[in-house]
């Protein structure tokens, strides 16, 4: 932990010096930053806001995996499906963040459902390329192992395709969790009325960078406490029976 803690520590005391050679509120302090978040919290406006942009976080996170781990295998297990649906995969992963969120809005309306389809949307191609490889990847003998033995399907899922699966699933799960908070922001910033997003833009307005970043920060901190907490023992969890005896 001390090498982390002492590079963030430098990244503040920059950050401090930074805003010190400026003198200028377009650059505001660390403390600064934090009085703010303190009144916003005090208020509960800040812990609001938070709350309503991490639901939508974890709907859509929950819409893409589930949706995209499905297409994934089902890509990358049968040929003829993999066929038809890849020119679909590769518009979708070409097509801008902002054109499928306005599409969405125009078409759906300016509601939830079309926040979180639009994310959703955004993040399903690249669950489905990552879990694709990895039912590419499926150790044919293993299968074979698990029909000599007549496992059954929910033997043969837990104990030899998932634990084949787990890395891609990881990498899907955590490159999911920073694309999608911050295409989520984008949504709220255009069709949204609460949320971190909305905030960041009400702030825009105003030129207040040091609410911007308040905002900001306090979202970050959000998806590191996720990550530390949650992400990563679940991760490790998961990869113990990789762990080699000493």
């Amino acid at each position: 932990m001390a090498p982390g803690a002492l590079s963030l520590a430098g990244f503040f005391l920059v950050w401090s010096l930074a805003a010190w050679w400026a003198n200028d509120p377009d650059v505001p302090s660390p403390l600064a930053v934090a009085a703010f978040m303190a009144r916003e919290a005090s208020t509960g406006e800040l812990f609001f806001h938070l709350a309503v942009t991490l639901a939508r976080v974890i709907a859509a996170f929950a819409i893409s995996m589930v949706v995209g781990t499905a297409l994934g295998l089902l890509m990358g297990q049968k040929r003829t499906v993999d066929r038809v649906l890849d020119p679909w995969l590769i518009l979708l992963i070409n097509m801008p963040a902002l054109v499928l969120i306005v599409l969405c809005y125009i078409w759906i309306g300016l509601s939830e459902a079309a926040a979180i389809t639009a994310v959703a949307l955004n993040k399903i191609p690249n669950v489905v390329i990552t879990l694709r490889e990895g039912a590419r990847a499926l150790d044919p003998k293993l299968a074979e192992m698990a029909r000599v033995y007549r496992f059954s399907r929910l033997t043969t899922a837990r104990h030899v395709v998932l634990p084949q699966l787990q890395p891609y699933l990881a990498a899907a799960s955590r490159s999911g969790l920073a694309l999608i908070w911050k295409i989520v922001l984008v949504v709220e910033l255009l069709g949204r009325s609460n949320g971190v997003g909305f905030q960041i833009h009400l702030y825009f307005q105003l030129f207040d960078v040091t609410a911007i970043l308040g905002y900001a920060f306090a979202f970050v901190a959000v998806m590191l406490v996720i990550e530390y907490t949650l992400v990563q023992p679940l991760e490790t969890r998961l990869t113990r029976w990789r762990a080699k005896p000493a």
